[in-house]
């Protein structure tokens, strides 16, 4: 089989001018100005026959599936039929430091505020851009494939969140002085070759994009940008003339770039200003210096097919196999909530609301859920079916019945003084800007696209190190694989909805589980579509049957504009 192979990189070109980024969910981290540029990098393959595969990451935090109709349109008028949408593969570096405002749904676009259609804009002609460059530079490549994991002395990636992870019964414990190595520590990298040289790379590496922290002031590419630099920076020392530089994520959920352990606090609190943008670029700097290592060693020649399924499920009512189920019977997900640990953040990458706050809040959600589950007999029905999913989380904002605590958004009883994202969230909801827009999405894309011998999850979203593992085993048992193909997964891919922690983890009720918004069985969900997307990717072309009609509904331009190009504070 050879491989057509192009790669370029464009400038996502938005103007900072006092909206909030997109991250940490805090009104006061605004860009005043870009440190480092943000790119959209893009990798296209094309093989002797079928549409190309087609693979774009962006310096952001979040792809959305604006973003996404806007690429394909895009690439449908450049491309016609020779497009295949189940092979155009979105995804992000996730750092903090990047535009929001992207969305379509309403929550996460609360603290740019609102909608922003300029830097939707920006975003989507970046990535077109990129892609279609990418598209027009193609010639005869070469690829190859290799995994190794970071020296576990090398300090780029802790486990953020031990008691949640220890808590799984496939995993070796680690003593709170061993957060480095509770993770996945392995690099997989793709490198693409012409004339026996490097001249583009993809790598695969979960640990969070959060090594600049909410007080700065700056667009910038955190770690991965500051690797993808670094490693092209590199490849044109070597002489190539446009390099692209890959650094995506893998299972970062519960993965930080800060130590985590006795003194982390202290220690976080010492890395301040000049010091963090020093401490990205060391981190991402590491992490291409092991991509180059890898490089000195052969690796496994990427061989066969292009192809890919996409499909898109509807997250908040799942029902759940035994297997992916500890075996219980009638497991379902729900809609969307997000419980106290979502709002108390993380105490290293980004704290939320105070300690005591969250504890009231805990109060008055166990409340709440005494006087649901005492109400009259068809109520009690739906209340009971909604918490048996969501299991032991304290559910602050039920996303799919729009209420917090039980008020309705427009009436939630809390001084807009005392909070600005829940003053900006009344405001909106008076208004009518989301009576009828999803809060978060919950009908999402569930994709697997085959590189040769190469099978790559592209899942939205953040999974955490062990949920990850469990997905991949699943697609990797329904696929069959034979002794030459790899199984891997990539995060944050194409929407986002938030968090994927396994069953146990979840049970913690930490950030990540409160983040976790289909309830307790989500990973299960995951684990039974991904399986099902699996065996179509199996069978031939003409053999396959999956649901390929499904699609998120389309939020209503009346509220999009009640959202719209709302000035930034000052």
């Amino acid at each position: 089989m050879h491989y057509q192979v192009g790669w370029a990189k464009q400038k996502i070109d938005i103007v900072a001018c006092g909206y909030a980024m997109h991250g940490y969910g805090q009104p006061g981290h605004r860009a005043y100005g870009t440190r480092n540029p943000l790119f959209a990098r893009a990798i296209v393959i094309t093989s002797d026959d079928g549409a190309p595969l087609l693979y774009c990451c962006l310096d952001l935090g979040y792809i959305t599936h604006a973003m996404r109709q806007g690429v394909v349109a895009a690439l449908r008028q450049r491309l016609d039929e020779a497009f295949d949408e189940s092979r155009l593969v979105l995804t992000c570096t996730h750092t903090h430091s990047g535009p929001g405002g992207c969305a379509h749904e309403g929550l996460y676009n609360l603290v740019t505020p609102g909608f922003v259609p300029a830097h939707l804009d920006a975003v989507v002609e970046a990535a077109a851009g990129a892609l279609n460059t990418a598209l027009e530079r193609q010639a005869a490549t070469q690829i190859h494939y290799r995994h190794q994991a970071l020296p576990d002395q090398l300090p780029v990636a802790w486990n953020r969140s031990l008691r949640a992870y220890n808590r799984n019964p496939d995993i070796t414990p680690y003593p709170a002085d061993q957060t480095h190595l509770a993770l996945d520590r392995t690099m997989h990298l793709v490198s693409f070759h012409r004339e026996g040289r490097v001249e583009a790379m993809l790598s695969l590496f979960g640990v969070h994009a959060t090594c600049l922290g909410n007080q700065l002031d700056h667009y910038d590419g955190d770690n991965k940008g500051y690797a993808a630099l670094h490693a092209e920076s590199c490849l044109r020392a070597q002489g190539v003339k446009e390099p692209v530089a890959i650094f995506a994520q893998g299972t970062a959920g519960d993965v930080s770039p800060h130590y985590h352990g006795p003194g982390d606090r202290k220690r976080r609190r010492k890395l301040r200003g000049e010091a963090e943008y020093a401490y990205a670029r060391q981190n991402g700097q590491r992490q291409s210096e092991h991509a180059f290592a890898m490089l000195k060693e052969p690796g496994e020649a990427v061989t066969g097919e292009l192809d890919g399924v996409l499909t898109y499920v509807d997250m908040s009512d799942q029902a759940v196999a035994q297997e992916f189920a500890n075996g219980e019977m009638g497991a379902r997900t729900s809609a969307p909530c997000h419980g106290v640990g979502f709002f108390l953040g993380t105490p290293i990458d980004g704290p939320g609301m105070p300690a005591p706050l969250g504890f009231a809040a805990k109060r008055l959600a166990r409340a709440e859920r005494r006087k649901k589950l005492k109400s009259g007999a068809a109520e009690q029905a739906e209340h009971r079916k909604l918490y048996d999913s969501q299991g032991p989380k304290d559910i602050v904002l039920n996303a799919g019945r729009k209420t917090v605590l039980g008020y309705t958004l427009d009436a939630i009883p809390l001084p807009d003084l005392a909070d600005p994202l829940v003053a900006e969230l009344k405001r909106q909801a008076k208004r009518g800007a989301l009576a009828r827009s999803p809060m978060v999405p919950s009908v999402l894309p569930l994709q697997i696209v085959r590189l040769g011998n190469l099978r790559l999850v592209c899942a939205p979203g953040e999974f955490t190190t062990v949920a990850g593992a469990r997905l991949v085993a699943a697609v990797t048992g329904a696929l069959s694989l034979g002794q030459d193909d790899i199984c891997l997964i990539n995060t944050y891919c194409n929407d986002y909805m938030g968090y994927v922690t396994t069953f146990e983890e979840y049970q913690e009720q930490a950030y990540e589980g409160g983040h976790t918004v289909y309830g307790q069985w989500t990973l299960g969900a995951f684990q039974t579509c991904y399986v099902a997307l699996a065996r179509a990717l199996k069978a031939s072309p003409d053999q396959r049957h999956y649901d390929t009609h499904t699609l998120p509904a389309m939020v209503p331009d009346s509220e999009l504009a009640l959202r719209c190009s709302l000035p930034p504070r000052t």
